[in-house]
């Protein structure tokens, strides 16, 4: 059962797109299926394209990039399950926020809306919902884009010795419940802002409004943005184990955006990618980690090449 009924928006929004309140039944629980409503940014007309947002945005992050792509093609930018002002259930579990279970959500939004197919694009934790749905939805999937982030498996891997102190945030929320909720509640401005300042090359790119949009879309969601992390650390990696001991890999062509992070953590992110995407692309940007943002023009770019492949 979906309600597509129009949404309240949040402010700002992204000119030119409509706000849909999509209720999808996701991957199913010990209860039964886990119904969830997205709350979702639609415009445009022609081939779907959705666009997932990453940490700690929502999906006003993709503003320029999907104004953009909405002359040619339809639109999709929910927020993901957890953020912005989309349901956020509870985990009693550990497996409610399992990229499996987001992807699910996603794949079952773009049917509700008349998509079977479509390309999908995803920023940070968006990209690691992009990379499951490309493994566990491949004949939905049709091509893939991943923006500035590894596959689970890989980032808990090359995580390691002092340089790892620049993702402490993964280490903090990989936690037990109870000590994360309550460190980064008590003081979720900073905490949450601290990456929009850190990661950002040029601060124009974040204007205040947006800033405090995704600032007050994070207060609201402390618990479910740490189970999404606490799911990366448990069964996300056991999910993308399985599948690289299985031999499985991503069947669409895929491209990936990244920051030049393996040059000084010590790894190869081109071979550690191919190793997914027999098919890829892999372009290193020398821009902040939200390079939608910051530079929307050459990830447009990147997308209907993608798009033209």
């Amino acid at each position: 059962m979906t309600d597509t009924s129009p949404a309240s928006p949040p402010h700002p929004v992204i000119p030119g797109f409509g706000q849909r309140r999509v209720t999808v039944a996701g991957s199913p629980g010990p209860g039964g299926p886990r119904k969830v409503a997205l709350h979702t940014a639609v415009g445009g007309a022609g081939p779907a394209i959705v666009l997932l947002h990453g940490f700690p945005q929502t999906h006003l992050m993709w503003r320029h990039v999907a104004a953009d792509l909405a002359t040619d093609h339809t639109v999709l930018c929910p927020d993901l399950r957890g953020y912005g002002a989309s349901d956020k259930p509870a985990d009693p579990d550990g497996t409610v926020y399992s990229k499996r279970a987001m992807a699910a959500d996603v794949v079952a939004l773009a049917r509700e809306l008349g998509h079977e197919r479509f390309a999908l694009v995803g920023h940070d934790r968006g990209a690691l919902v992009a990379f499951r749905a490309g493994l566990d939805h491949p004949d939905a999937v049709t091509r893939l884009a991943c923006l500035d982030v590894l596959p689970t498996a890989d980032t808990w891997e090359v995580m390691r010795g002092v340089t790892a102190a620049v993702g402490f945030h993964l280490f903090l929320m990989a936690q037990p419940p109870g000590l994360p909720e309550r460190l980064i509640g008590a003081a979720p401005d900073d905490f949450f802002g601290h990456f929009l300042d850190a990661w950002t090359v040029d601060p124009r790119s974040i204007p205040a409004d947006v800033r405090e949009a995704y600032l007050a879309a994070c207060r609201a969601a402390v618990p479910s943005v740490v189970a999404d992390y606490r799911a990366s650390a448990g069964i996300d990696r056991e999910h993308d184990l399985a599948d690289r001991a299985a031999g499985n890999r991503l069947r669409m062509p895929v491209t990936v955006l990244q920051q030049d992070w393996g040059a000084a953590l010590g790894y190869d992110a081109a071979a550690l990618w191919r190793a997914w995407a027999p098919d890829l692309r892999h372009v290193t940007l020398d821009r902040g980690h939200f390079m939608a943002e910051e530079a929307p023009g050459e990830v447009v770019g990147a997308i209907r090449e993608l798009m033209a492949r």
